[in-house]
């Protein structure tokens, strides 16, 4: 009987190809550079446009601009004071914007997604990276990926601003009480990002992290397994809240600038 123990190792094979696979692994990256791309070129575009961004009749706010908080806002649109100064290089909604995209950029289905697909690192399993060394995030920029956990502080805030602006959308410019299509489409959209806010990893970690014993703490635990439930759909949720983002602000720009009637039901 041979001894394998006492064989010398057999040597690698010799295989010039990058990557065996012959299904599209190529596929995801790629939608997902042209989803992001199409997405933060609207965003962009829209932000620095200043204009159609609020309905009077119904204070309907667009997302994407709240809160409003340039000298250069409809005066009824900022629910927060104007105090940054009017300028058309910086957005009506600089106060939040920075936070919203400090978020995204450090979720974790967010790195995964875009270290994939931007950075090619790896483009997909058994592919090799594009590049020849990895750092880790332990040193400049990606140093900067631990700011999560703080990221998602300022998105919580920002989702209740998102939830006074859908309420205040019930007050017509007369006073009285309304209830139309922009209605239902704002809701949505704040129901969404609380979705997508709470399925956070980070949030997972406060609600149930470092607890020794889930028994001493039912409240807690509780509120862990509906914070774990959300977690298992934080990827669906990452593109839904980007859709209904841009739904939201493309309704509220249609209705400001008359291209559409808002249908109501109340109103």
């Amino acid at each position: 009987m041979t001894n394998t123990a006492t064989q010398p190792p057999r040597p690698r094979a010799a295989i010039a190809a990058k990557t065996l696979r012959t299904d599209r692994w190529w596929l995801a990256p790629l939608l997902t550079v042209l989803g992001l791309g199409a997405w933060v070129t609207y965003a962009t575009v829209r932000v620095f446009l200043q204009n159609n961004y609020w309905v009077e009749k119904y204070h309907y706010l667009t997302p994407f601009y709240s809160p409003c908080v340039s000298k250069g806002c409809d005066p009824h649109a900022a629910h927060f004071g104007q105090f940054l100064p009017d300028s058309p290089l910086i957005p009506y909604a600089a106060l939040s914007l920075p936070f919203l995209l400090l978020f995204r950029l450090t979720c974790y289905y967010y790195r995964k997604a875009y270290y994939r697909s931007f950075w090619m690192s790896p483009p997909a399993c058994a592919v090799p990276d594009g590049h020849k060394t990895y750092g880790g995030e332990t040193r400049f920029p990606l140093i900067f990926q631990n700011a999560h956990r703080y990221a998602f502080y300022a998105a919580v805030v920002i989702s209740l601003i998102n939830t006074w602006d859908a309420f205040l959308a019930h007050e017509k410019a007369d006073g009285a009480f309304g209830f139309g299509l922009g209605n239902v489409v704002l809701w949505v959209n704040v129901i969404m990002l609380w979705a997508y806010t709470a399925s956070c990893h980070s949030c997972r970690h406060i609600v149930g992290g470092r607890l020794k014993h889930f028994s001493k703490h039912p409240v807690r635990y509780k509120l862990w397994g509906w914070v774990s439930v959300l977690n298992g759909k934080h990827m669906q949720l990452a593109w839904i809240t980007l859709a209904t983002l841009a739904i939201t602000d493309f309704y509220v720009m249609a209705v400001a600038a008359g291209w559409i009637n808002d249908l109501r039901f109340v109103g």
